[in-house]
């Protein structure tokens, strides 16, 4: 679904008090919410990824040919004026997760009310697991092995 607002010549604060000699309509695409929601919530400190394993692993192979997904992790409902959205997260280790989870929601709530002037009536935030730095240390340890034995 898109966002659809009646164009006018107010300012953005007016944007509320539109009145009825609009021009046109103003639409905006999901994917353009996504993005923005995408791009605020990768952002925030403690934030290593975003969405579940199969998406990352997309993700991956998407980055791999230099087409990175920035909505990847986000589903959004757009209406004409406000906006809900969904974030899945991937959390370094060691973060306060309630902490991380809370300032994910700010930051996309913001930005979606700045870039996109919409209202935001929600955003869940899912934490689906938790980075451990370590555990990218032990795979190019386990690289260094390999090329050892040949």
């Amino acid at each position: 679904m898109t966002n659809v607002t009646p164009a006018t010549s107010s300012s953005r604060k007016d944007l509320a008090n539109t009145d009825s000699s609009s021009t046109g309509k103003n639409t905006i695409a999901e994917g353009v919410v996504q993005k923005v929601a995408g791009i605020a919530a990768r952002e925030v400190r403690g934030v290593h990824d975003l969405g579940n394993g199969a998406a990352r692993a997309l993700g991956a192979i998407r980055n791999a040919v230099n087409q990175q997904d920035r909505g990847q992790g986000v589903s959004v409902e757009v209406g004409e004026k406000q906006v809900a959205a969904d974030i899945v997260i991937v959390a370094e280790y060691p973060v306060e997760l309630q902490r991380v989870a809370d300032d994910v929601r700010k930051s996309v709530t913001d930005a979606i009310s700045q870039v996109v002037g919409m209202e935001v009536t929600e955003v869940n935030v899912t934490v689906s697991d938790v980075h451990i730095p370590s555990d990218d240390a032990d795979k190019g340890d386990a690289d260094k092995n390999e090329a050892r034995v040949q």
